[in-house]
């Protein structure tokens, strides 16, 4: 309930531009994939950006147009993946074989500079 406060709070002012920082992390599966439908329907019916910040590839393939992953420390750009999924995206999406692919692609783009120590 604290995150929907939250993201309310952020809303009531109709910004041009959301940053969320990791902002489903702690919440179970169920709650995060309904607050993504919720973050989803909002965007699309008030048009704001949106920089979210997260570790749950996933969320990002549902969430985004545009990906970027991140090395380790320091910090720094290794990829940008356009998603090229239909919008608006229901869950269902989550469990095609493209959905999938975009997800392994980010997870072996970010593998790959792990394993270049």
């Amino acid at each position: 309930m604290q995150q929907r406060a939250s993201i309310c709070r952020a809303l009531i002012h109709e910004p041009k531009m959301l940053l969320l920082d990791e902002p489903f992390g702690a919440l179970d599966a169920f709650t995060r994939e309904e607050l993504w439908c919720a973050l989803r329907d909002l965007h699309a019916a008030q048009k704001f950006n949106v920089i979210l910040v997260t570790h749950d590839l996933r969320e990002s393939v549902f969430l985004a147009d545009t990906v970027y992953t991140m090395s380790k420390s320091p910090g720094r750009f290794i990829s940008k993946r356009e998603i090229d999924l239909p919008r608006p995206r229901d869950l269902e999406v989550t469990y095609t074989p493209k959905f999938t692919e975009i997800v392994h692609e980010l997870r072996s783009q970010i593998g790959a500079i792990r394993g270049q120590k």
